[in-house]
């Protein structure tokens, strides 16, 4: 005597490797959520609303609760057909969404970092302006998927046309990862750098990343064949190129250094070099109070201190366009240059941290 499974158990093959695929699409969505969270919270505090820091915050909580709602409508076995009839649209329309924003990110940094070409603005522009009405449209040309009582809720396409839904944002990426690899490589003859470090200081992972998933979901629908109306085979991928789309694109965004007004600026080398001046007086006062610090306009550097031998500063004193000011302690020959009568040395400290010049530690 044989055991019959029940519908929500007895799944065909490709829609059991749908719903294993969708269970790696969620731990992708939460591993993402946690990982971020310390940097989402830091990018929330500094000042200003530029748009990516809005395109940002709204992915960030946009992508995990559409696929919250879907994975419940995919794994609920209680899911009735007819409630799939009323909600399939849900994933396509929001999915629309979700591509928009991030497609919109990628035209802000890629105009960014030409330094605001207009032609490349025309062109990204152009490409988001018709993926945007193309999966408007495509929309209405999904279905839901005929499946058994119990095995859940899930969208597919009406016909094999419907595919151009994820053209558009696909060669939206395309572009975005060739003229970011052209960038990049133009950058090279500023300041010469090994592959590794040039992907890793412009994100080019990322951009790849990007295009690659969603060249493989587009590769999906227009290859892949159904055995029947009730297969998924051809939107197996779509929701995971959702995912790690949003994923490598709230990245790019964290990825830009410094400000994130009008797209942010492209970094070379001397982008990763900080540099900081401090100049103070020290003084002690004639009538005996506590030091004081103050700024002084004349500085002597470190550098300055290093082109003397050692013995010099240990016989001599700190010449001054003003004077001469010990450093054994006797009475020195000028007061501090505030004329108050006070006694200071100032001093200079130049800090350089050139993050290129030294190798990282392993």
């Amino acid at each position: 005597m044989s055991l019959e499974l029940p519908a929500s158990l007895d799944l065909p093959p490709h829609l059991s490797a749908h719903k294993y695929f969708f269970v790696c699409t969620l731990t992708v969505a939460a591993w993402d959520t946690l990982v971020l969270s310390p940097r989402t919270w830091k990018l929330l505090r500094t000042q200003g609303w530029p748009l990516l820091k809005i395109l940002y915050h709204f992915m960030r909580l946009f992508m995990p609760i559409e696929f919250t709602v879907v994975g419940v409508a995919f794994f609920d076995t209680r899911w009735s057909q007819s409630a799939c009839q009323k909600f399939y649209l849900f994933e396509p329309i929001c999915t629309a969404i979700l591509l928009a924003a991030a497609s919109a990110v990628h035209v802000i940094r890629i105009h960014a970092i030409y330094d605001k070409s207009r032609p490349v603005l025309f062109a990204l522009g152009g490409v988001f302006a018709a993926q945007v009405v193309i999966t408007a449209v495509c929309c209405a040309f999904y279905r839901y998927v005929p499946l058994e009582q119990g095995q859940g809720c899930i969208a597919g396409i009406k016909h094999d046309w419907v595919g151009i839904y994820w053209v558009f944002p696909t060669l939206l990426y395309t572009i975005s990862f060739g003229l970011a690899l052209m960038r990049s490589f133009n950058s090279l003859e500023q300041k010469p750098l090994t592959l590794w470090r040039l992907m890793l200081r412009d994100g080019l992972n990322l951009y790849g990343a990007v295009w690659l998933v969603n060249m493989t979901n587009m590769l999906f629908l227009f290859i892949m064949k159904p055995t029947d109306e009730s297969d998924p085979v051809k939107t197996i991928v779509t929701s995971m190129a959702a995912v790690l789309t949003t994923s490598m694109t709230l990245r790019i965004i964290l990825s830009v250094r410094g400000s994130l007004a009008h797209g942010g600026t492209f970094s070379t080398g001397s982008a990763h070099t900080a540099s900081s001046r401090t100049t103070h007086v020290l003084s002690t006062r004639s009538g005996g109070g506590a030091p004081t610090i103050s700024r002084a306009p004349h500085t002597y550097t470190l550098d300055d201190i290093r082109s003397k031998r050692e013995g010099e500063w240990s016989q001599n004193s700190v010449k001054d366009d003003k004077g001469v000011l010990p450093i054994d302690g006797s009475q020195p020959e000028i007061a501090s240059p505030e004329g108050d009568g006070n006694i200071g040395v100032k001093i200079t400290v130049d800090r350089e941290i050139g993050y290129d010049v030294y190798p990282h530690a392993k």
